[in-house]
C-alpha cells in the first residue's frame, strides 16, 4: 500500500508559474533574477497558507539554477535542481524560528555564513516564523543582515509583521503576500481534481473556498477530507454536512418570515437549526453575514463585493431589492450588539431569541422613526425649551374619502385640544376601517373658508375648550414678583401666616431664561418655601408658560439665628470646607478623576 501525501505536499507548486495568487512578486523576483537584482535579504510576509515558504524554496531554487530559462524559472534538470528536489542540497539552510529562537541558534547560523557555498552561486538562509525569535537573537542577526558576504542571501518569513524590529525590516526587501480569491482557489482545485480523477460540483467548490478565507492549504486539507468522507464524489449537500455551515436558504426563508412578522415561523425555524447542533453564536454569525451581502447588492457598483456561491447570486439580488436599506443596517446593528454580548449571556438559546424578536418588529420601529418618509436623528441641543409638540401634517393634506377633501388653510396655527367636562360616549370610533367625518369647508356648504381652530369649536362645540398653543415667555422679574406676591397672599388667605410671612420678606434674584434664586433669612424659612415648591411652580409654569422654570433655596442666616455652620452652608460648601481642612480629600478626588455631585 502506497503511504498517502496530502494535497498540500503533493501539489506544492515547483516554479514560479504555479504558485497561485501571487502573481505580483513572482513576476518582481523572476524580473530580479534575469536582471541579476537580487538583495541580499527577503522578508516574506502575509496570511498563513498563502505560498510564503513555497516562494522562498523557489527562489532558492532557480538562482543556484545553472540552466535558468529565458522566463526566470528553474530548469529542473541540473544538478543543483535536482539535489534540491531530493532534498540533498548543501546551499540551501531551512531553519524554524519558533522552535530554535535563542541566541545561540541564531550564532550558529552566522558561524555557517562564514563558508562559502562548494557547489553553486548562493549559500540560501530560509528562516520561517521569524517573529518568533527573542530580542536577544535579533540583536546577534542585525549585523549579519546587514553586511552578509556577497554569497549569501536571507529569506524571512512571517506571518505578523508588527511583531519584527524596525532595524530588522529596514535590512530587507520586504513583500506582502494577499489572501487567494475563491476564484483562484476555486480553480487550482478543479486543476487538481482532474489531476485525482475526482467527481465534484462547482457549487462544493465554492464552498470549500469560501470556507477557507483565502488560504490554500486549509483549502486542499479541507478537499482532502471531503473527498474521504464522500468516497471520492464531492456534492453540495455532502459538503453542506460535512463542513456544518448553515445552507443560506435557512437565512433566506428566516429573513421572509421576519420581514412579514410571522414571529411564530421564525421561532420554529430557529428551533430546527438549533436541533441539527449549531450553536447561536453561528447563527448570529451566519445571519450578519447573509444580511451583509443583501447589503452590497443593492448597488449594482458594488455587487461584486457579495460573497457567496454562484447558485445564490440572483436571489441575493432580488431580495436585495426587496428590502430597504434602514431595515437592513439596523438589522446588521442589532446583530452585532448580540454577538458582542453572546458570550457573557447565560442563556444562550434565549439570547438568539431575543434578537430575532427585535428583527422580527424592527420594520415598525422604523416606521415609528419616520417623518414625511426620511428617518429624523436625534440632535443634543444646549438650550432648554418648553415642551414641544410632535409635528402633525395638515389635514388639508388628508383625503376625507373619495368624493371630498378637507380645504384648510397650511398656515393656520397650531391648537391644542383641552378636556373641559367628561364625556360619556368616545369622540373617535374605536375601528380603524371606519371613515372620517368630513368636516364642514366652503366647498361642501357655501360658506367662507374657515380655519382649523373655527372647524373644531364648530364640531365639538363645549365638549372641550380650544384654545391656541401660547408661546413662552422670558422670565422678568416683573411679572416673576407678581406671581410671588399674590402667592404671599393666597397663603395668609389659607391661614399660612408662618408661610406667607417667609413670602414677603423673601429676595429674589433671576440666574439665567429658567432659573432663578430665593433668598431667606434662617434654615426654618427654608423649610417653608420648600413646602410650597411644587404648588408655586405651578403658578410661575402657567404665568410663563414654560414648564423648564426651576428656583434654588438659599439661606442667609442673621446673627439673631444661632444655627450651626453645617446646617448653613449647602453641599458645595461643604465640600469646599472639608478639601480645604483635608487637603488629602482633594488629592484623592483628582487622582481618581472623580466627579463630585453636588
Amino acid at each position: 500500500m502506497d503511504n498517502f501525501v496530502v494535497s498540500a505536499r503533493k501539489y506544492r507548486p515547483q516554479n514560479f508559474n504555479t504558485v497561485v495568487g501571487q502573481s505580483h512578486i513572482t513576476t518582481t523576483l523572476k524580473n530580479a533574477i534575469l536582471n541579476n537584482h537580487l538583495a541580499h535579504a527577503f522578508l516574506f510576509c502575509g496570511p498563513r497558507g498563502v505560498g510564503k515558504t513555497t516562494c522562498a524554496r523557489i527562489l532558492a531554487k532557480t538562482i543556484n539554477c545553472t540552466n535558468i530559462t529565458k522566463d526566470g524559472e528553474a530548469c529542473n534538470e541540473c544538478d543543483s535542481c535536482t539535489s534540491f528536489e531530493k532534498g540533498a542540497s548543501l546551499n540551501i539552510h531551512e531553519l524554524d524560528a519558533a522552535s530554535n529562537n535563542s541566541v545561540d541558534d541564531i550564532r550558529s547560523l552566522v558561524e555557517q555564513v562564514r563558508f562559502a557555498p562548494q557547489a553553486g552561486k548562493y549559500k540560501v538562509y530560509i528562516v520561517d516564523e521569524v517573529h518568533m525569535l527573542s530580542a536577544s537573537a535579533f540583536n546577534a542577526f542585525l549585523k549579519t543582515l546587514e553586511e552578509p558576504p556577497p554569497y549569501a542571501i536571507f529569506i524571512l518569513a512571517t506571518t505578523e509583521k508588527h511583531k519584527i524590529l524596525p532595524t530588522i525590516l529596514s535590512r530587507c526587501q520586504i513583500f506582502d503576500f494577499k489572501r487567494i480569491t475563491s476564484n483562484d482557489t476555486v480553480e487550482h482545485l478543479e486543476e487538481i481534481i482532474g489531476k485525482e480523477h475526482i467527481k465534484a460540483e462547482r457549487n462544493a467548490l465554492q464552498l470549500i473556498a469560501q470556507k477557507s478565507e483565502g488560504c490554500m492549504r486549509d483549502a486542499l486539507s479541507i478537499l482532502d477530507k471531503i473527498v474521504s468522507f464522500s468516497n471520492g464524489e464531492l456534492t453540495y449537500k455532502n459538503t453542506l454536512e460535512h463542513l456544518n455551515i448553515l445552507d443560506e436558504e435557512y437565512f433566506f426563508k428566516l429573513l421572509g418570515y421576519l420581514t412579514t412578522q410571522d414571529l411564530t415561523k421564525a421561532m420554529l425555524l430557529y428551533d430546527e437549526i438549533n436541533q441539527k447542533g449549531f450553536e447561536g453564536d453561528m447563527v448570529l454569525y451566519g445571519l450578519s453575514s447573509f444580511i451583509r451581502n443583501l447589503l452590497v447588492c443593492k448597488d449594482p457598483a458594488s455587487a461584486g463585493l457579495l460573497e457567496s456561491i454562484e447558485g445564490w447570486r440572483e436571489q441575493y439580488i432580488a431580495t436585495a431589492k426587496q428590502i430597504s436599506t434602514p431595515y437592513l443596517v439596523s438589522a446588521l446593528n442589532i446583530l452585532n450588539e448580540a454577538e458582542i454580548q453572546f458570550k457573557m449571556a447565560r442563556n444562550k438559546r434565549l439570547h438568539v431569541e431575543m434578537a430575532i424578536i427585535k428583527l422580527n418588529f424592527l420594520a415598525q420601529a422604523i416606521e415609528l422613526s419616520l417623518e414625511d418618509n426620511q428617518i429624523v436623528k436625534k440632535k443634543l441641543v444646549d438650550a432648554h425649551y418648553p415642551i414641544r409638540l410632535k409635528k402633525i401634517m395638515p389635514l388639508s393634506n388628508m383625503v376625507v374619502n373619495s368624493e371630498a377633501k378637507l380645504v384648510i388653510e397650511t398656515n393656520a396655527p397650531a391648537i391644542e385640544v383641552k378636556k373641559a367636562t367628561p364625556v360619556t360616549k368616545p369622540i373617535v370610533s374605536e375601528k380603524p376601517e371606519t371613515a372620517m367625518p368630513v368636516i364642514p369647508t366652503e366647498s361642501n356648504t357655501g360658506g367662507p373658508k374657515k380655519n382649523l381652530l373655527a372647524v373644531l369649536q364648530q364640531k365639538y362645540g363645549q365638549e372641550y375648550d380650544i384654545e391656541e398653543v401660547k408661546e413662552s415667555l422670558p422670565l422678568e422679574m416683573e411679572l416673576l414678583k407678581k406671581c410671588w406676591d399674590e402667592y404671599a397672599i393666597y397663603l395668609e388667605q389659607n391661614a399660612k401666616h408662618a408661610s406667607s410671612g417667609t413670602f414677603k420678606v423673601a429676595l429674589l434674584n433671576i440666574i439665567d431664561d429658567i432659573h432663578f434664586t430665593v433668598t431667606v433669612g434662617a434654615l426654618t424659612a427654608q423649610k417653608f418655601v420648600e413646602q410650597e415648591r411644587m404648588n408655586f411652580l405651578e403658578k410661575i409654569w402657567d404665568a410663563f408658560q414654560n414648564r423648564a422654570i426651576q428656583f434654588d433655596i438659599l439661606v442667609e442666616a442673621g446673627e439673631q439665628e444661632d444655627v450651626p455652620l453645617h446646617m448653613r452652608l449647602n453641599s458645595k460648601q461643604k465640600y469646599d470646607r472639608i478639601a480645604e481642612q483635608f487637603p488629602l480629600v482633594r488629592d484623592l478626588k483628582n487622582r481618581c478623576n472623580l466627579e463630585v455631585y453636588f
